[in-house]
């Protein structure tokens, strides 16, 4: 989404790299940076990680110390890096079991995770039920088994359970920031207890953030008074080097210009391999959110991460 040498990150990286690379200690970018992310996305807090994989991570941790429950909940072939309670998936009979490829979990994913598939609003509210589950953490589109978008409804369906049962929502938009400057949370009109997000926030430098509603920032400092034991951040989280390229990604490469032309393109793109598909009558679909977009070889949108894999063919995929 930022290219692969955008102009101002690479002069903010020249510049902040004969300064200094780490300092131990935040700079000044990091004051706009935040308020920055208070604009785009609403959350007043704002800490820092070097990958979405570790923000999620965070936020998890978060999560339990905040509701003091062990348990998360993730959706069916969603993405999340390499957070090892979202290495999970359904098997024939709907238990939660490994991910096939899932090298060397540390525990067997059904003491940490309850999966359920997207947009399966009666599963959800049978899962959260028990009142045991800390945080569900969701991309608000899913992305990386094709681009799945929510039924109408869904979301508020989500917030709604999420809050009767004292859950906390943490939505992921390391992918879904395809959808504009305020990724899918601001498009459409989102409330998250925690959003994180990595990959293109520092056009490619490591750089992540995750951010924290009042709510949960209050509950928090109740909770948790001794910060250094508990791993949340590391040596580098926040170094002068990828803040100094996240504003400069912030300010002038993630802009609404950029969209609109970035959004014009997937367009196009989009309408073109339709027409193909189209002219050859093949049973593919073609799926975009934003500037992003791929093409699923199925005939129809899948609703959910089953269906979604039900449909790979590796051979085709090559």
């Amino acid at each position: 989404m930022t290219g692969h040498a955008p102009g101002a990150t690479v002069e903010a990286v020249r510049t902040q790299a004969e300064r200094g690379f780490t300092y131990m200690l935040p700079t000044e970018d990091v004051l706009w940076v935040a308020a920055e992310l208070t604009r785009r996305f609403g959350l007043p807090y704002w800490q820092l990680a070097l990958t979405a994989t570790d923000a999620n991570r965070f936020a998890i941790r978060l999560s339990r110390i905040v509701t003091g429950r062990r348990k998360i909940l993730a959706f069916n072939y969603c993405y999340h890096g390499t957070v090892d309670e979202t290495f999970a998936t359904l098997d024939a009979d709907g238990r939660t079991v490994a991910r096939e490829g899932n090298l060397g979990p540390p525990v067997d994913p059904s003491e940490t995770t309850r999966i359920v598939e997207f947009n399966d609003v009666d599963a959800l509210e049978r899962a959260l039920a028990p009142g045991d589950v800390a945080c569900v953490l969701a991309e608000p589109a899913m992305t990386n088994v094709g681009i799945i978008h929510p039924d109408p409804g869904f979301h508020q369906a989500l917030r709604d359970l999420t809050r009767k049962t004292g859950t906390l929502l943490i939505t992921d938009e390391t992918h879904t920031i395809s959808a504009g400057v305020g990724g899918c949370t601001k498009a459409w009109g989102l409330e998250p207890d925690l959003l994180t997000l990595g990959k293109p926030i520092a056009g490619g430098v490591p750089a992540a953030v995750y951010g924290l509603s009042q709510e949960v920032a209050d509950r928090l400092s109740i909770a948790h008074e001794t910060a250094d034991t508990g791993g949340v951040g590391g040596t580098l989280a926040g170094n002068a080097l990828s803040v100094a390229a996240m504003r400069a990604t912030l300010e002038h490469v993630l802009t609404e210009k950029t969209y609109e032309h970035t959004i014009a393109l997937a367009e196009r793109f989009a309408e073109g391999v339709e027409s193909c598909i189209a002219q050859f009558r093949l049973p593919w679909i073609v799926k975009r959110l934003g500037c992003r977009v791929e093409y699923w070889f199925r005939p129809t949108p899948p609703r959910n991460g089953g269906e979604a894999a039900a449909a790979v063919d590796v051979d085709l995929d090559k």
